[in-house]
Formats: C-alpha cells, structure tokens, sequence
C-alpha cells in the first residue's frame, strides 16, 4: 500500500503540475500580455499567491471533492474499486490537461474532473452511476459563462474608455473616478477572498473574547479601510508622475500606469483563490485514498486533509506555472487582443464578478471560459477585427471535448485496471 500511496503522491503532483501550468494563466494571463507586469515577474508572484491559497484554505475544496466526487455509499462495500476510479481520475485529467497546455488552449480543470468520474463510473456501476443534472448544468455554463462574463467586461470598459480614456484630461477623469475603482476593485475580490482570510480572526472573537459579532462585520471593516487606503495610495501616485517614473515602467501614460497597478492587484486576488479552490481538483483523490489506507473504509462525511497533501498540491501548482505556463499565458494575454492594463483590469473584473454570481447561484462554472469570455467582450467594444478568431476556434474546440475526451480516457484506463487488477 506505501507504493500504491507514493505512486498516487506522484500522479496527484503531476495534475496539480498541470493544473498550475494551464489554469494559472487565467490569474496572470491578462496582466503579462497587457505589460502590467513581465512574465518573470508573473511567474513569482503567482506562484507565491497560489501556493499559500492552497496550503492556507485548500482544504475546504478538497474536502468536498473527496466526499462528494463520486456517490461513496456505492462504493462501501468496495473500497478498492473506489481507490482505482480515483488514479484514473487522476491519469485522465492530467494527460488531458498536459495536451491541452501543450498546444497553449485554457481548458477546465473542474470539467476535466468531471468528465473522468461520469468515464469511471459508468464502466464500473453503470450510467444510472452519473449525475447527468450536473453534466447538463455544466454543458450550459459552457454558453453561459463566457456571454456574461462577456457583456460584463464590455459594460465596465466602456464606462471607462467613455469617461477616462476618450476624455481630454484623463488624469483629471480619473482622479475623480479612483476612490469607486478602488470600491469595486476591492468589494468584488472581498467578497471573495476576505471572508476566508478574516474567519479565523472573527472565530477568535466569537470564542475567545466573547463578543458575538456578524461574520461578515470584519470582512466588511476589512474592505472599507482597504479602499480608503488604495484610493489614497493611487492619488499620491498619480500625482508623483514624472520623469523618474516613465523610465521605471514600461508604460509611459500616467493613466495606463495607474491601471496596471490595479489589474496586478486583481491578479493577486485570482491567484490567491484560485490557488484555494482548485488545488483540490489535484488532491482530493490522493485525499481520498490516503483516508481509505487509513481507516479501510470510503470517506462518506467530512474529512481531515494531512497538510503535507495541499504542501504537494501547492508545490505542483508552483512548478506547472514556472516550467509549462508561458504558452497559456500567451494565448490569452497576447493571442486573443492586444491588451492595454485599463482593459485587462476590466477583463479580471469581469471574470471575478462572474465566478461571484455563480457561486452564489451554485452553478459550476469555468474561470477559464468567463476569463476568455471577459477578453471578447473587451474586443467587442474596442474593434471587432481586433479579434483573433482563429484563436477562439482552438479554444471553443478544447472546450467542448474536455468532458467526452476526460470521460472516454477515464473508462479506457478504468476498463484496462479492472481487467489487470480484479
């Protein structure tokens, strides 16, 4: 079992490999091809957020996904089936994901892994075993996502090319409108990110100090005194735009300066809870096998997810991203549009505001499709024949096989083990 233990070790670091290498595009992608940061640069800082989401909130995710992956009472009664559906998870995404990554497409992690456990289970219990509502919920995000998105990115650009970018004085214009880009820079990612990173302090005041408070009380605090703090930083920054600072950035014009500051915080943000939320597409099935070794039995309700497994999960991601990341990052920075820090700040905005809706709706969607989708849509509003429609065929491509192509190597896989094994 130490072997099977180590062999999964390794596959689930090979997905998290891939994982960070395609996925981490979608955080960075914008901000390098928009010159708001290099490429090096893109590489470290995420690499540093999407390590410490994972390791620091990881295992939410990974929980559920290894609880709820498949139906566990299926498998009571044969846990070792269980453990073989969970390496074919494993093998399928991430050779689907390393093809995809090859050819520089961003592709779902998240639908990667769903269509290997639809291929798994229906070879090895029949297709009354997959939760086809969930396959159709996904199949419409698939439309879905990147229209939003799309028309949400198009509605935030052109209020800002309308009463900044197309105006005679833009830092004037934009003096006025920093303190509500800092408002709804910080109150989109807030709602994402804050309310994980502020819940201990809140549990330490409930518990400890005695002094019962709402739970989004600090978040809310948190936010507030952030945007008053970037709205101040972004004046005086604006105001001390000279020479010493045109030969220090790649971007001369103040107001595009000013902008990539505000998508490389954005890109932080993405990094950071992307790194939280779907290191546990790589893990949850090592998670779930470490647990079986352990107890002999399929985890059915929550469990405890060793620390050395978002360790492996965060470093995978880490070497993905700095070895395989550059030709995702260029597709959807450079091959799609060309940026500018003001519409890739707004393609961000757009993706997180979509992501936000939909988790609140429950409905699974894409980062990568609302991300794509967001980059239209600033296309739409600047010139239409700035779009590079050879690229999106590539990508809708990869998006509509992700799930048969996941599930058929899945069921292959499965198929083969099964014969070899039982």
């Amino acid at each position: 079992m130490l072997i099977t233990l180590l062999f999964v070790a390794l596959l689930a670091f090979y997905v998290a490999w891939n994982l960070g290498a395609n996925d981490v595009a979608n955080a960075m992608g914008t901000s390098v091809g928009s010159k708001a940061v290099t490429l090096k640069q893109a590489l470290i800082i995420a690499g540093v957020l999407e390590f410490t989401g994972a390791v620091l909130f990881g295992h939410e995710v990974t929980e559920t996904l290894a609880t709820k992956i498949a139906n566990p009472a299926l498998f009571a009664a044969t846990p070792q089936i269980f453990v073989v559906g969970m390496v074919t998870v494993l093998i399928s995404c991430g050779v689907w994901l390393q093809i995809a990554t090859s050819r520089g497409l961003p592709v779902s992690s998240s639908h990667a892994v769903v269509g290997a456990i639809a291929g798994f289970s229906w070879v090895a219990l029949g297709v009354n075993a997959i939760d086809w509502s969930s396959i159709g919920l996904i199949s419409i995000g698939w439309i879905l996502t990147p229209l939003i998105s799309g028309a949400i990115a198009a509605l935030f650009y052109s209020q800002i090319k309308h009463w900044i970018l197309d105006q005679p004085n833009q830092v004037v214009q934009l003096q006025e409108w920093i303190p509500w880009l800092s408002t709804l820079l910080l109150g989109v990612f807030g709602v994402i990110v804050l309310p994980s990173l502020t819940e201990p302090l809140t549990n330490f005041v409930i518990e400890q100090v005695g002094f019962t408070i709402p739970s989004y009380d600090i978040p809310l605090l948190t936010g507030a005194v952030a945007a008053v703090g970037l709205t101040i930083i972004s004046w005086r920054q604006l105001e001390e735009r000279g020479d010493k600072g045109d030969k220090e950035e790649l971007l001369t014009n103040p107001v595009e300066r000013l902008f990539a500051r505000f998508q490389l915080l954005s890109a932080c943000f993405v990094a950071f809870a992307h790194g939280s939320n779907d290191v546990g597409n790589a893990i949850a099935p090592l998670a779930a096998i470490v647990y079986i070794n352990r107890t002999g039995s399929v985890p059915t309700d929550g469990i405890t997810i060793p620390l050395w497994i978002l360790i492996l999960g965060g470093a995978g991601i880490v070497g993905g991203l700095a070895v395989w990341g550059k030709k995702v990052i260029a597709t959807i920075g450079e091959n799609i549009i060309a940026l500018q820090p003001s519409s890739g700040f707004c393609a961000e905005l757009a993706t997180a505001t979509t992501i936000l809706i939909a988790s609140r709706l429950g409905l699974p969607v894409s980062t990568s499709h609302a991300l794509v989708g967001g980059v239209v849509g600033i296309g739409l509003v600047q010139n239409l024949k700035s779009i590079k429609f050879q690229t999106l065929k590539g990508i809708a491509a990869a998006w509509l096989i992700t799930i048969p192509v996941s599930a058929a190597l899945s069921a292959a896989i499965f198929s083969i083990a099964r014969i070899l094994f039982f």
